[in-house]
């Protein structure tokens, strides 16, 4: 029999994108898999069934997870999804392995393996694979967009019949993929762009595109690509130095984060009252808690007079190619481990290790039992 992949319909509020597309499809077939899927799956990401050849559809969830040992996916199975999975089947999403230990419990009781994607090893070899660094690129691009549209300025310098106007000041804190991307956004919207990231490497990436580094003075290199915690002197040279920058701009884009904690609180409730009348702060840490001190994770809020926007999900608000990028990532992550339709994993294989979260009944990756208390 051949090996069997399948996707459902993402069910979680406000989702729009999907873990399979037509062109991995077609990838997966000529590898020899068997593909199902539920149908109008991919219609939210404006794939319609018709644009499947390879893909077998059927009419709801219990039919699409039926028997199958593969099943993808964008966001965490809910119960009811985990009920449908076939005890021992391979899940892989972005399942956001910190965020329930009921939802651990559950995938272990059907001994489910489990794949993170955000737990990918961040090594050159991974890159293809690296769902966070693709959906980062989505959110940057967005998170530029909606500081343009909200800002009560132009971005770009204007030569009018009525005078010059000069261009918006945004300030940028954190240069991951999304920072860089956001910076990037900016720049080619034609504002004059700033930024800040605790990892000394992010000066050349930043001055690379174009933008201002502000360095405050504290470094905080951390493995894996991240920045580590800033201890209690390090938050308070970084917030003297950075409450100058933040009070200068326009518009502060916040993208800092730390796997498996609370975003870092970076821009305070004294820092925004130092801000301009009408400046504009855009939180992509909101889903996380927030970089701003008074985020409302999906709301827009004002305080004195400083809009501040926590925006949520933002990939999905460009489903089309979201989806493409990241059924891209799973395909390179599963492909090399598919050999005439059937599958043969290399557990010693360092990504296989680094990205596995449940195996025969147990929560195997150390950092997540070591966050959830589980050690």
């Amino acid at each position: 029999m051949p090996l069997t992949l399948a996707a459902s319909r993402e069910r979680a509020d406000g989702e729009n994108r999907t873990a399979l597309v037509p062109e991995t499809a077609k990838k997966f077939a000529a590898l020899g898999a068997r593909l199902r899927m539920e149908q109008s799956a991919g219609v939210s990401s404006h794939f319609l069934d018709s644009d499947y050849s390879e893909v077998d559809f059927t009419p709801g969830l219990p039919e699409t997870y039926a028997g199958a040992e593969i099943v993808l996916r964008v966001t965490p199975p809910t119960a009811e999804e985990i009920a449908a999975l076939p005890d021992g089947a391979i899940l892989i999403g972005l399942l956001k392995p910190y965020d329930s230990r009921e939802r651990l419990a559950a995938l272990n009781a059907k001994k489910i393996t489990a794949f993170a994607l955000e737990l990918l090893p961040r090594i050159s070899r991974a890159q293809s694979m690296d769902a966070l660094s693709s959906q980062g690129s989505c959110i940057g691009y967005q998170c530029g967009l909606i500081a343009a549209a909200r800002c009560t300025k132009f971005f770009p310098m204007l030569t009018t019949a009525a005078g010059t106007v000069r261009p918006a000041r945004v300030l940028v804190i954190g240069a991951g993929v999304a920072g860089l991307q956001a910076i990037a956004t900016c720049k080619r919207l034609g504002a004059m762009v700033e930024a800040y990231d605790v990892r000394a490497a992010a000066k050349e990436q930043i001055e690379s595109l174009g933008a201002k580094f502000v360095d405050t003075g504290v470094s905080a290199e951390g493995t894996g690509g991240y920045a580590r915690e800033l201890s209690a002197e390090e938050k308070t040279a970084q917030a003297e130095k950075l409450t100058k920058a933040v009070a200068a701009a326009d518009v502060v884009i916040a993208t800092a984060s730390i796997p498996g904690k609370k975003a870092p609180t970076i821009i305070t409730k004294e820092m925004v009252g130092r801000m301009k009348y009408g400046a504009l702060i855009v939180d992509m840490a909101a889903e996380t808690g927030g970089n701003c001190e008074l985020t409302q994770p999906g709301e827009h809020v004002v305080a004195n007079d400083v809009n501040i926007h926590g925006p949520l999900n933002l990939p999905s608000r460009m489903p089309t190619h979201a989806s493409e990028l990241y059924a891209k990532n799973i395909y390179n992550f599963l492909s090399p481990w598919i050999k005439d339709g059937a599958l043969q994993f290399d557990w010693d294989d360092e990504i296989v290790a680094g990205t596995l979260l449940c195996k025969d009944g147990a929560t195997v990756h150390a950092t997540v039992k070591n966050v959830l208390g589980e050690a």
